[in-house]
């Protein structure tokens, strides 16, 4: 006698209920293991850098800048300031990120050290946030980049502090490398975010509280 609709449905149901499972708990392991120890390896172009951050004074908060590369299509990965089309939007959003490993930190000197975990060069740069406002709602001009009216800093310099030469066409922290900076910060919200052309559009930003003491 044959198996009922019912019997014969069951266990297709429950292999999906399984996969579902399987893939949830695997994407919060690998989004657990980038907040807390770095990328994950093999699944960014570099875990190890060729230079390590001194050591920095203040509430050190360790940042994770990625992308993901070869996923983005070629027109993605370098960004032509005259061709609008080739940035990534925010309909690609969650495609770049900022990953924060702290939440908040106490007002006064404040140290970002920041990996670059991404196949493409990034930057960080601190903005304060309106109030009212929430990260990821600024306005993005004609050039795919955002008003840094307000920088209090930012680190964009391979294996170095701070800001690095804009003009240089190595601008911004490699892939696979590192960079950092400290600033002194009063209590508020700040917004930490990649100003590469269409880069903020595609996701790359997060929030800081600085608190008082």
């Amino acid at each position: 006698m044959s198996a009922s609709p019912g019997r014969r449905l069951w266990p297709v149901l429950a292999v999906a209920a399984a996969s579902l499972v399987l893939g949830v708990a695997t994407t919060a392991g690998l989004y657990a293991a980038q907040t807390s120890s770095g990328p994950v390896a093999g699944h960014y172009p570099a875990t190890v850098t060729s230079c390590d951050a001194p050591s920095l004074p203040g509430a050190v908060v360790d940042v994770t800048l990625t992308d993901m590369g070869p996923m983005m299509g070629p027109g993605m990965m370098h960004p032509d300031a005259t061709d609008q089309s080739r940035w990534p939007r925010r309909g690609m959003m969650g495609m770049m990120r900022v990953l924060v490993a702290q939440r908040s930190v106490p007002a006064g000197e404040v140290s970002f050290r920041v990996l670059n975990a991404g196949w493409m060069p990034h930057e960080l740069v601190v903005l304060p946030l309106p109030q009212g406002q929430g990260p990821g709602h600024r306005t993005i001009g004609s050039d795919g980049t955002v008003d840094e009216a307000g920088n209090v800093g930012e680190a964009s310099r391979t294996c170095g502090a701070g800001a690095g030469d804009e003009a240089s066409t190595e601008a911004g922290i490699a892939p696979g490398e590192s960079g950092w900076t400290a600033i002194t910060l009063p209590p508020g919200r700040y917004e930490l975010l990649c100003n590469f052309a269409g880069h903020y559009g595609a996701g790359m930003f997060s929030m800081l509280d600085v608190t008082r003491r």
